[in-house]
């Protein structure tokens, strides 16, 4: 399995990002399975560096919008103009018209503006009056999200949420890293000298081979164990919905695609299970009570799910 290619984009955005390898190579994983990513973090840790880093590593269109309480769908969309000359309405795109969309902060706006990107994410595609419009592949959106104890916020609603492949936070860097930034500021690689080292058909090639990796049918019954234990939990008042296993699925396949291997092995499943499934769970009143985290409960749950194990690894 050629994973090269994305291999030179990891590389890339470690020259920006230092001391997050993780967090970008979970990143790559959900381009590679045609998943959108929502970063929630607190200010000035690097998220829309991170975008615009990507963006140019895979030379794809780019666009920021700074969504704030008085953003409008149409703003993102497009909007109808009367051309008083013609005598007719013409669309013109919105900033959604990209291979990559940065919603920065979106829970800064209302939740009538957040639907507005639903369409787009789910199906590809943007519907007006007059017509619909197939968005370019690829299509991914990035959008960030502050604490909700932040002042001013809108908590995203499930059905938004759920559109989400993954969920990750940056983080501050550690100490080591930390000082290495502060020494070397001013000599970390800029972004406008970030160059492409993939093309656009690349990465849909890349997406391609992710999607035809193969998945022993053991693997399918551990992600739907993994999905019904949480369905199940007394913890949870709200379970991981089918949309969920699929995804849990697509993004394992993108992990074992990272990691040079044409199959899907177990550590694929339980390693994406906490990015792919924590933002669409909800916990119980009574774990709240309790104090207790989302990530706390689907780790528990995890450690009792049977593993599956098969002699020869070559039959995945």
């Amino acid at each position: 399995m050629d994973n090269s290619k994305a291999l030179k984009i990891l590389e890339n955005i470690k020259r920006i990002i230092i001391g997050k390898d993780d967090v970008i190579e979970k990143i790559l994983i959900a381009i590679l399975a045609r998943g959108h990513i929502l970063i929630e973090d607190i200010p000035g840790v690097g998220k829309t560096t991170l975008a615009k880093a990507l963006a140019r590593s895979m030379d794809l269109s780019y666009k920021r919008v700074q969504f704030t309480p008085d953003l409008m769908p149409s703003d993102i969309i497009g909007i109808n103009i009367y051309d008083k000359d013609l005598g007719t309405f013409s669309f013109k795109k919105g900033p959604i018209f990209n291979h990559i969309f940065l919603a920065d902060e979106i829970n800064r706006t209302s939740p009538k503006t957040q639907s507005s990107l639903l369409q787009a994410m789910e199906e590809g595609e943007v519907s007006t009056e007059e017509k619909d419009y197939v968005l370019e592949k690829p299509f991914i959106v990035i959008a960030t999200q502050n604490p909700l104890e932040y002042q001013g916020t809108f908590p995203l609603p499930e059905a938004q949420l759920d559109r989400f492949l993954i969920r990750i936070s940056l983080g501050y860097p550690e100490k080591h890293y930390e000082v290495e930034i502060l020494k070397n500021h001013q000599s970390i690689k800029k972004l406008e000298d970030i160059e492409a080292v993939v093309t656009k058909e690349n990465i849909l090639d890349m997406q391609n081979m992710v999607d035809g990796l193969t998945v022993h049918e053991d693997i399918l019954e551990y992600i739907i164990n993994i999905a019904n234990a949480t369905r199940s939990s007394k913890e949870l008042q709200l379970g991981a919905s089918p949309r969920a296993s699929i995804d849990l699925l697509r993004a394992a396949r993108g992990k074992a695609f990272l990691s040079g291997r044409d199959y899907v092995i177990p550590d694929d499943v339980k390693e994406m299970a906490l990015p792919v499934l924590t933002h669409r769970l909800i916990l119980s009143p009574e774990s709240r009570i309790e104090r207790k985290t989302v990530e706390e409960v689907l780790k528990n749950i995890l450690n009792t799910i049977y593993i599956p194990v098969i002699a020869n690894e070559k039959h995945y």
